[in-house]
């Protein structure tokens, strides 16, 4: 009995470590953001002067106004809208078609498309013959395409969906719809599609993350500043610091610039992030079960 009460002493001292760390863990996490917000909602002076530490001071929208009538960050907004559409689309039909391929026991070969695809992930011809083979061969080179076809697959995704559909849905409601009658397309769309939700889930958040955070490919291949993406108008105000010429207008002072500059710095990294956080609640309640059950076994 005595050996009971020192077990129990001791899970509810596990219990307050475990507590404790987390919760410090989220408040690290949650200051940054918090604080992001707050900035984009002060006024500029309080945040110069280092007065701002939680809450917003002296609570403004001036810099969410000039984000918004801003026409570069607009279309940056709308291309990076298409990119993860158009681009996510592409990737969950291509992942899902090439995953289910691979989780058939009577697929021929299917192992050694395993190995070529996984070999993938280890070696690649580098940036200088990508770059060439893009521009030279496939003519991708300043071409809204090259957002979205060269990653139409990730074959960490496909391994995941592959064993999604190994594990969580029986091989024997397969063969039971091919009895009665259904092709491979049909059994995908008609019995497999309906039971991966939750992992369909998974890969569009990790997608349309993937797509809507992508600058890099706009950087390298992308020379029209219409076609950009909103990374990269982001890019070129923190980086570049080149917001003067987007906060001037208005017959606002050089003094007065120079302020809105540092509230829109903060204004536009908030709206950059509203997608995201609006597609992350829609996924949630399957993101766990479909993270389990495509990470069982590889």
């Amino acid at each position: 009995m005595e050996h009971a009460k020192t077990e129990s002493w001791g899970d509810r001292v596990y219990d307050i470590a475990i507590y404790t760390i987390l919760t410090i863990i989220m408040l690290g996490t949650l200051y940054p953001l918090l604080y992001i917000v707050s900035a984009s909602l002060s006024d500029p002076i309080a945040l110069i002067k280092g007065e701002l530490w939680l809450l917003p001071k002296n609570i403004t929208l001036n810099a969410y106004k000039k984000v918004f009538q801003n026409p570069d960050i607009i279309l940056g907004y709308r291309n990076s809208l298409i990119y993860l559409v158009v681009g996510t689309t592409i990737n969950i039909v291509m992942t899902t078609m090439g995953a289910y391929a691979l989780s058939r026991k009577d697929f021929k070969g299917r192992h050694v498309l395993a190995l070529i695809f996984t070999f993938t992930l280890l070696f690649n011809g580098g940036l200088i013959p990508t770059y060439l083979v893009y521009k030279n061969v496939l003519g991708l080179y300043n071409n809204l395409w090259v957002m979205v076809i060269p990653s139409a697959i990730s074959v960490w995704n496909l391994i995941i969906m592959r064993t999604y559909f190994q594990t969580a849905i029986p091989y024997e409601l397969q063969e039971a719809a091919f009895i009665d009658g259904c092709s491979n397309i049909r059994t995908l769309t008609r019995v497999v599609l309906p039971l991966s939700m939750p992992i369909i889930a998974v890969m569009t958040m990790y997608y349309g993350v993937a797509h809507w955070n992508s600058y890099f490919t706009a950087l390298i291949y992308l020379n029209d500043s219409w076609r950009l993406p909103l990374q990269m108008v982001i890019r070129s105000i923190l980086i570049q610091e080149n917001m003067n010429a987007m906060a001037g207008g208005d017959g606002e002072s050089l003094v007065e610039q120079q302020l809105l500059v540092e509230g829109m710095k903060y204004a536009v990294i908030v709206v950059s992030s509203i997608p995201m956080l609006l597609l992350y609640p829609l996924v949630q309640k399957h993101f766990v079960k479909g993270v389990m059950m495509g990470a069982v076994k590889g």
